[in-house]
């Protein structure tokens, strides 16, 4: 049995803490070849995930807030965002499920958030993801205020 407890929760946000990306994952699945990949995602605020899709092979993602808060934003082809939904427990917003073949990012809002994250399987880095050409990659100049300019537009503050 897997289980996720308070235990699991401290340790991972722990590691997020310590993270030089302000964000740690914890994997459920034991093979990349698995057909449904389950994982925890620790996330501090100003970690960046460049927004992506996942398309050839299409695969559905599921975040479920399981402590803080988070913004998952969906965009069109060019980058104009088209929708988004924040998971707060204490808002009752718990979960949001992305399709296959659509851009998307999530933002942590709040310290010390976890998510639990489903996506279909398997995973193989060179085809996982389909990074948005219009954003900035992770590391680059710029992502702080990519950030930024989503949550001003969203009228999301921190």
């Amino acid at each position: 049995m897997k289980k996720i407890n308070s235990e699991l929760i401290r340790e991972m946000i722990s590691k997020a803490r310590a993270s030089n990306r302000k964000r740690v994952n914890y994997n459920f699945h034991t093979e990349m070849s698995d057909t449904l990949q389950r994982m925890l995602n620790a996330m501090q605020p100003g970690t960046y995930l460049q927004p992506h899709k996942h398309q050839n092979p299409d695969k559905r993602e599921v975040f479920i807030v399981l402590t803080g808060k988070f913004v998952v934003v969906q965009f069109d082809e060019n980058g104009a965002v088209t929708d988004h939904m924040i998971l707060d427990t204490s808002k009752n917003q718990f979960a949001a499920e992305m399709d296959a073949r659509v851009y998307h990012t999530i933002i942590c809002l709040a310290p010390n958030s976890v998510i639990y994250e489903l996506k279909d399987g398997p995973y193989d880095p060179s085809d996982d993801k389909n990074f948005a050409p219009w954003a900035p990659s992770e590391g680059d100049e710029g992502c702080s205020q990519y950030l930024n300019a989503i949550l001003t537009e969203l009228n999301i503050s921190l």
